[in-house]
């Protein structure tokens, strides 16, 4: 099997440009270059086959060479966030015993405490090494280890999610094949390189010679004037990032002729917002995806025609991926009906690191069981209905707490909404929204409280409503609902 690297690289032309930036651009030629020096300094720090290298910084050609470099080697990558603590890091760190880092000086600067005394640090000044180096050439396996990635859950220790070479490249031939995405495509790389999502439109843009535009979510009306200075062809996003362009900015109404191509993943887009984001880019075509760690990136996708008919459907298996819902005797769910949704494909992990008893729980022969909770309807089209961890459970129902979320998103002045469960001695667990608003909004809990009396059932009515300054968002944008628990355990406190 050909190498990751190799197999993410032989599109490019030399000339044709890769990445850009702010003020700087890279050519693949440059990038190859850059990921050449960088496997020999890799190489000159003891690093080999099956060797695991941390990976530390925001997205840039320092990162995506090291990247590249790592996966040559045949050893495993392991992205790192960003947005960790020193001292997650070095927890982190103690779980997968990575062998040297590549980490630029931002990220040094900010977490250098969490790093191990006396590993080899490889940084970005590495790119600057004298004159051409030689690109290794190894053998590679498609069932070794590519990459590990560790997962957002909240747990004291996170699983780490094992990606073969031919994971990536199965789900990277995949996504490539019903995006149609060819040399021309250039994409805004908002979202981290070190979430699976990020990943995957680095592995896919570069598959086919395309380009990726390095930019950040920080500042949404600038980031909307660099997608049309450098004519981005796509835009790909999570919930969060869609509801704040959409409440928040002038992406409804800002004629962005080159946009093409807006893929939404990472979680839930409500029903409203999707036509919303529908009518923001009418020259362009809305890809509304699922996916998982588990399953490399992606595992669906409604094509874009569909998005009038079968509104809310994250649609049916991607190209080489088999999509069930289950019922929990493992029998295909009826129409209508509720399962879990269950994954087979070349793009499913092997399992998580060192977790025989978590891999033999979410892996069951070969199949993923995501954990996920589901409806299909006659013609194999899926909706999702919650995770299973984030039902709420009052006076006895079970409430998806994304129905919550979709009814008080109705409301055109609220930008974000989550709803959890917290304890109540009456109920059991009491219905808790809280919400983000635009910009000058005079909208008031109660009047969110009435709007949801008047359109939900009485059981699923909130109980309480807290207007709030933003959302906890994890380092890829996610609501972080096990966070906003504690947050509002501490307001009722008080």
């Amino acid at each position: 099997m050909i190498n990751t690297a190799d197999y993410l690289l032989a599109a490019g032309r030399n000339t044709d440009t890769a990445l850009l930036t702010e003020h700087t651009s890279a050519t693949y030629g440059e990038l190859k270059a850059a990921s050449a020096r960088l496997a020999q300094a890799l190489l000159a720090a003891g690093v080999g086959p099956t060797d695991r290298v941390g990976l530390l910084g925001g997205n840039s050609l320092f990162w995506v060479a090291a990247y590249l470099a790592s996966l040559k080697l045949n050893a495993v990558v392991v992205p790192f966030s960003t947005t960790l603590t020193p001292a997650e890091l070095e927890q982190r760190q103690a779980i997968i015993n990575c062998r040297a880092f590549c980490v630029d000086r931002p990220a040094y600067r900010r977490l250098k405490a969490g790093l191990p005394a006396g590993l080899p640090l490889i940084f970005d000044a590495a790119l600057n090494g004298p004159g051409p180096a030689e690109w290794p050439s190894l053998p590679t396996e498609p069932q070794q280890d590519a990459v590990y990635i560790f997962t957002s859950g909240t747990t004291a220790r996170p699983r780490v999610v094992r990606l073969t070479h031919r994971n990536l490249q199965a789900n990277t031939e995949s996504i490539v094949a019903y995006l149609e995405l060819t040399p021309a495509d250039r994409m805004l790389a908002l979202l981290p390189f070190d979430y699976c999502f990020g990943a995957s439109l680095l592995h896919t843009h570069l598959r086919v010679g395309g380009s990726l535009v390095l930019s950040r979510f920080l500042y949404p009306e600038s980031m909307l004037d660099v997608l049309e200075a450098t004519g981005c062809t796509g835009l790909a996003g999570v919930p969060s990032v869609y509801q704040t362009l959409l409440r928040n900015t002038s992406f409804p109404t800002r004629p962005l002729k080159s946009l093409a191509k807006v893929q939404q993943a990472g979680g839930k887009l409500p029903a409203v917002q999707i036509k919303e984001l529908a009518a923001a880019v009418p020259h362009g075509q809305v890809f509304v995806m699922y996916g998982q760690t588990e399953a490399t990136a992606r595992l669906s996708y409604l094509p874009p025609a569909l998005l009038p008919t079968k509104l809310g459907s994250v649609g049916r298996g991607i190209p080489g991926v088999e999509l069930v819902v289950l019922d929990s005797a493992g029998a295909p769910v009826a129409p209508g009906a509720v399962g879990e949704v269950v994954a087979r494909g070349d793009n499913i992990s092997p399992g998580y690191l060192d977790d025989a008893a978590a891999t033999a729980r979410k892996f069951v022969a070969g199949a993923l069981h995501t954990g996920d909770l589901a409806t299909v309807d006659d013609e194999g089209f899926i909706t999702i209905v919650d995770r299973q961890d984030d039902f709420i459970k009052p006076l006895g129902y079970r409430v998806s707490s994304q129905s919550i979320e979709a009814h008080v998103l109705e409301l055109p002045d609220v930008v974000a909404a989550a709803a959890i469960g917290v304890p109540d001695p009456a109920q059991g667990e009491a219905i808790y929204v809280a919400l983000t608003l635009r910009a000058g909004s005079t909208l008031t809990p109660a009047a969110v409280i009435d709007h949801c009396r008047r359109g939900l059932a009485r059981h699923m009515v909130p109980q309480r409503v807290d207007i709030v300054k933003s959302l906890p968002l994890n380092g890829n944008g996610k609501v972080v609902k096990s966070v906003l628990r504690e947050q509002a355990a501490l307001r009722t406190a008080h």
